[in-house]
C-alpha cells in the first residue's frame, strides 16, 4: 500500500525530530536550532522562538519516542492522546508547490500543537494501514537513531544521521576480501 505524500513527510519529519536526540546528544539546543529544524522540514505557520516552545517540542519528541518503539496498541493510545492534546482540526489546503492536502491544525495554532497534530496524523495513517512495522531503529552497531522504511520491499536498515549504511557496507566488503 502506498502512503499519501503528506503522510510520508510527517513520518520522515517524526524520525528527524526523534533523531535530534540520539547517541547521548541533543541537537535542539536553542530556539535557533528549532527554527532550523522547522525550516528544514517545512513546518508551516509562525514560531515564537521561546524557551517554552523549545521545551514543548522536546516534550513532544519524548512522546513520539514511546509511540515509535511501542507495540501497535501502545502506539495507537499515544497517537490518540496526542491528537486530543493538539486540538487537531483537519482542513484541506493548497499552498506553495503542493496540491490539495490535509493540515490538521490551523496556521495560527501554537507551533507545538501544529507539529503534534501533523505528526500524530501521519502515525495514525500508518497504524490504520497496518504498516507500523515500517518504524524501526538503525541496525548499525552502536547507533540508536530511528528510521522509517518507505521502500517498496521494506529493506531499509540504516539511518540518515551519519554514515551508518556506508560503514556497514564497507565493513562487509572488507570481510569478504579477507575470506578470499
Amino acid at each position: 500500500m502506498l502512503l499519501a505524500h503528506d503522510v510520508e513527510i510527517a513520518l520522515v519529519t517524526t524520525a528527524a525530530l526523534l533523531n535530534t536526540s540520539h547517541d547521548g546528544r541533543d541537537k535542539l539546543i536553542d530556539s535557533a536550532a528549532l527554527e532550523k529544524f522547522f525550516a528544514d522540514h517545512h513546518v508551516s505557520g509562525e514560531i515564537e522562538r521561546t524557551d517554552g516552545e523549545l521545551e514543548g517540542v522536546r516534550a513532544l519528541r519524548e512522546r513520539l519516542r514511546t509511540v515509535w518503539i511501542g507495540d501497535v496498541s501502545l502506539a495507537a493510545a499515544g497517537v490518540n492522546a496526542m491528537l486530543a492534546d493538539s486540538g487537531a482540526s483537519p482542513y484541506l489546503i493548497e499552498h506553495d508547490e503542493w496540491d490539495w492536502h490535509l493540515h490538521f491544525a490551523r496556521p495560527e495554532a501554537p507551533a507545538v500543537q501544529r507539529l503534534m497534530a501533523e505528526l500524530a496524523m501521519g502515525l495514525a495513517d500508518l497504524i490504520r494501514a497496518g504498516q507500523i512495522d515500517r518504524l524501526s531503529t538503525c541496525r548499525a552497531p552502536g547507533c540508536d537513531a530511528v528510521l522509517v522504511d518507505l521502500s517498496k520491499n521494506r529493506s531499509r536498515m540504516y539511518c540518515d544521521t551519519g554514515n551508518c549504511g556506508n560503514r556497514q557496507h564497507a565493513a562487509a566488503y572488507r570481510a569478504r576480501l579477507q575470506r578470499t
